[in-house]
């Protein structure tokens, strides 16, 4: 399958990996409306090419991402961010409200292959909040981090008070939030929110080898379902219904790549794994699916 090609991505073949660089390194990527559906229509192919095993995330130039582009345009209309503010708040369409932050990071949530930051300068704002459903985070030795919304008068979006309190614990949830102060590397590493720290010349080497890890030797499908297994049993209200669902899941991969996985391991020889996301998913468990939207 070839690649797509975007306005303000760009997308690039590495062998099991895809590396997806957002692409305005003269706004320092800042967040756009047109990124915005560029990224939905990026991971959607992505997770359809059984190529593609893992996708690195990155940015062009000396920044990640600087937030939402604030400089209005015919896009965006009066609110800068792309919300319609004419909507009643308190009326019936109100529910048709979404902020195209969280529209990206759910399709993040919704991948079926792993998704690793590798974050090259700045990431404030939405360009810090879209790396938080990502499965791990490499960081330059000189990139910087900032939930800055307090300082811009707005609030937490793009799911992130869902994800960053699970990633980094509440108390520095709360401290990062609440302050908006800018974070160094050192920082992001002690929290939890970073998985390792590399120099500049070495942040994509890093970050490719981290994918690398959960592309070796391993089932796609696993891989897909661990991970979706993880970030949906994060917010259950009792370890049951993990019970549940990884009983009926170990049922169907069982009689699959589990098959294939054990006969490799009774035979010495390295396993065959030819089951492949997004089709290959037991059906046990509907992996796309989010709740209703009220």
């Amino acid at each position: 399958m070839s690649l797509p090609e975007f306005e303000t991505l760009t997308l690039e073949r590495d062998g099991p990996l895809t590396v997806m660089t957002l692409d305005r390194p003269e706004r320092l990527n800042a967040f756009s409306v047109t990124m915005a559906r560029e990224l939905l229509a990026a991971f959607d192919a992505l997770d359809a090419d059984r190529e593609t095993r893992a996708v690195i995330v990155t940015g062009a130039g000396r920044g990640f991402c600087a937030g939402m582009d604030l400089v209005p345009t015919e896009e965006t209309g009066g609110n800068v961010f792309g919300l319609d503010a004419s909507v009643d708040l308190d009326g019936p369409e109100s529910a048709r409200i979404r902020d195209l932050g969280g529209q990206v990071t759910l399709r993040i949530f919704r991948m079926t292959k792993p998704v690793v930051a590798a974050l090259n300068g700045v990431a404030v704002g939405v360009g810090a909040t879209m790396t938080l459903p990502m499965d791990a985070r490499v960081v330059s030795a000189k990139a910087r981090l900032g939930f800055v919304f307090a300082r811009i008068g707005v609030c937490l979006e793009a799911c992130s008070s869902w994800f960053l309190p699970r990633l980094v614990g509440m108390q520095t949830a709360l401290d990062w939030a609440m302050s908006g102060e800018i974070v160094d590397a050192e920082a992001m590493l002690k929290a939890g929110y970073a998985a390792e720290v590399a120099e500049p010349e070495a942040l994509l080497a890093t970050a490719k080898a981290r994918a690398m890890r959960y592309v070796e030797g391993t089932s796609p499908v696993s891989v897909a379902v661990n991970r979706q297994m993880l970030w949906r049993m994060a917010g259950a209200a009792h370890p049951m219904e993990a019970h549940r669902l990884d009983s009926r899941v170990m049922v169907a991969l069982s009689e699959a790549d589990g098959l294939e996985g054990v006969t490799a391991f009774a035979e010495k020889r390295a396993p065959v794994f030819a089951k492949a996301p997004p089709e290959d998913l037991p059906a046990v468990f509907d992996w796309r699916a989010e709740p209703s939207w009220r």
